[in-house]
């Protein structure tokens, strides 16, 4: 929608929507071709350094030191902890709330809009500091990315309390990527993700979602959406490892039987932030290898021939 002001100023206005996991962001282009976006993400805690032997460092947010699949042979890593105080009050421009919203714009361009911006993403997600770092953009505290720093960026992956970023050392140069939850179709999945190749290497795989959903699940499967991958977490919502993966406020657990999947031929993956991620087969996880439905926190139960009849 193109917008003609009285001053000769020139915007569009663009929404995106494209699933109800990749929350509302919207932003303006100008005269002096400036963005403004709004977007909707968490950002605190936690940070994973690996240095590997073919002489590169990778940053990787994690939660504890026992990373499943970490680095490469002869990798050593090494934890630094870090604790957001909580999000502050609201753009106001502060040390905090700048970081804060410096996170969650990371978050959008990493995972959605790298090909939009032309941003030279590589096949496993990652892309420059430095190329974020010279868009002509501003987070949704007004803050133009081009005054942060790469000291600001680290912090930002330091706080993410989901550990949605990893920062890679690579020749001099700082790279980084989003662990997950990627719509870009820059990123492939095999470089992107470890695979799973055994059920014991998960014996927890469970899908949350919301009552109202269910009837549609199990009607046509476990769908993608428009990201790359269905998200499974490893582990139930108030286990302390499970940072991501799963929203807090699910009502219903839809597990996954890992052996049926792996055997019937589905591809499963595992994020840096612990993510158990799937194509499925053309992007649906078929009723057939879900293993069980509770409900969630009473952990009942739950039929699923009471949804198909």
């Amino acid at each position: 929608m193109f917008a003609s002001l009285a001053s000769g100023t020139f915007g569009t206005l663009r929404h995106f929507r494209s699933s109800s996991s990749v929350p509302f962001l919207s932003y303006y282009t100008s005269y002096s071709s400036l963005f403004k976006f709004h977007a909707l993400t968490s950002i605190m805690d936690s940070i994973n350094y690996t240095k590997n032997s073919h002489g590169s460092s990778s940053f990787s947010t994690s939660a504890r030191s026992s990373r499943s699949g970490g680095g490469g042979r002869g990798s050593a890593t090494k934890e630094s902890h870090g604790r957001s105080r909580g999000r502050g009050g609201g753009g106001g421009g502060g040390g905090q709330d700048r970081i804060d919203a410096l996170g969650r714009l990371l978050t959008r361009i990493l995972r959605h809009m790298a090909s939009q911006l032309n941003l030279n993403m590589r096949s496993d997600g990652y892309v420059k500091v430095q190329d974020l770092l010279r868009l002509n953009l501003k987070t949704f505290a007004n803050v133009p990315i081009s005054s942060h720093t790469v000291d600001d960026i680290k912090e930002a992956v330091i706080r993410d309390n989901k550990q949605r970023f990893s920062l890679l050392e690579e020749n001099g140069e700082l790279l980084i990527r989003a662990n997950q939850g990627h719509t870009v179709t820059l990123v492939e999945t095999e470089s992107l993700l470890k695979p799973i190749l055994s059920a014991e290497e998960f014996p927890v795989c469970v899908h949350g979602t919301y009552k109202k959903n269910l009837k549609s699940i199990l009607e046509s499967g476990l769908k993608r959406m428009q990201r790359l991958h269905v998200h499974f977490s490893c582990g139930l919502p108030t286990d302390g490892e499970v940072i991501s993966g799963m929203r807090r406020d699910v009502n219903i657990l839809i597990f996954l039987d890992v052996r049926k999947a792996l055997e019937g031929g589905m591809k499963l993956y595992i994020s840096d932030n612990k993510v158990i991620l799937t194509e499925g087969f053309d992007g649906v996880v078929p009723v057939e290898y879900i293993e069980r439905i509770e409900s969630w926190p009473d952990r009942k139960l739950i039929p699923i021939e009471t949804y198909l009849t």
